[in-house]
């Protein structure tokens, strides 16, 4: 599968074009990054980020989903952020791409297969070794097309299990959980209920499938439901927005 991974800033926007289907250094098809100046007045820092995604979408016509990380919040220039967030969705719906965001610590917990045996915390310089160590690529790997790499890389993983690709079994313990993570409260007024929270459930709201919209149309197309039209309960666990474990 031929993933496009962002992640977003109006100082060092990281891309890569990820290919799932073959190993090695042949996994990144291409990555690079976009910058801005602060010099530069903001609305047209925003307007180039928007029109540099639409670019890169374009010259990669086999680009078959997308994947971003999503803005934080309750942190420093979040506004600004979000700001940057919808230019960014607007370029990947105008072209009519399927998209999943991943919060950052999600992301980096992806990036540990398993929480339970790789404890701590995920700085830059673990994120370009692991995408070293993904790809065999050696040399130079900037932390901005890093993240961007795996942030392709488990959009990749994600649309595989949503359409039946890959199963349950095959996933790592944080892709299933951040995939499919149900939780039922034992005690309380809410004992018995269960909340669904993994990314399968959360479509409109973490995932989207534009490439169901014609070009042109507005409206959320009612075609087909995947494993979202078992339930979209569930909300945002802390900042961890897709409840990251650690």
């Amino acid at each position: 599968m031929i993933t496009l991974g962002l992640d977003p800033s109006l100082t060092g926007f990281g891309w890569c074009v990820h290919n799932s289907a073959v190993s090695g250094p042949g996994r990144v098809v291409e990555k690079g990054q976009f910058a801005t100046s602060p010099r530069d007045i903001f609305i047209e820092r925003y307007r180039f980020m928007r029109a540099s995604v639409g670019e890169v979408i374009e010259r990669f016509p086999q680009i078959e989903a997308i994947g971003a990380e999503s803005s934080p919040f309750g942190e420093l220039w979040s506004e600004g952020l979000f700001g940057l967030y919808l230019y960014v969705m607007e370029a990947i719906f105008l072209h009519r791409k399927d998209l999943v965001y991943f919060d950052p610590l999600t992301l980096k917990a992806l990036v540990k297969i398993d929480p339970k045996l790789r404890k701590g915390q995920m700085f830059k310089s673990d994120m370009v070794d692991a995408a070293k160590a993904d790809t065999g690529i050696k040399g130079k790997f900037n932390h901005n097309e890093a993240d961007a790499y795996h942030i392709a890389r488990f959009t990749a993983r994600f649309w595989d299990f949503f359409h039946g690709r890959l199963v349950e079994s095959e996933l790592t313990p944080s892709e299933k959980h951040t995939f499919t993570r149900t939780h039922t409260y034992q005690r309380g007024k809410h004992a018995g209920e269960t909340v669904k929270a993994g990314l399968v459930f959360r479509e409109d709201d973490r995932f989207f499938r534009f490439s169901l919209l014609e070009k042109g149309s507005n409206d959320p197309s009612q075609e087909g439901q995947g494993r979202a039209g078992e339930a979209r309960e569930g909300g945002e666990e802390g900042q961890g927005g897709d409840g990251a474990l650690d």
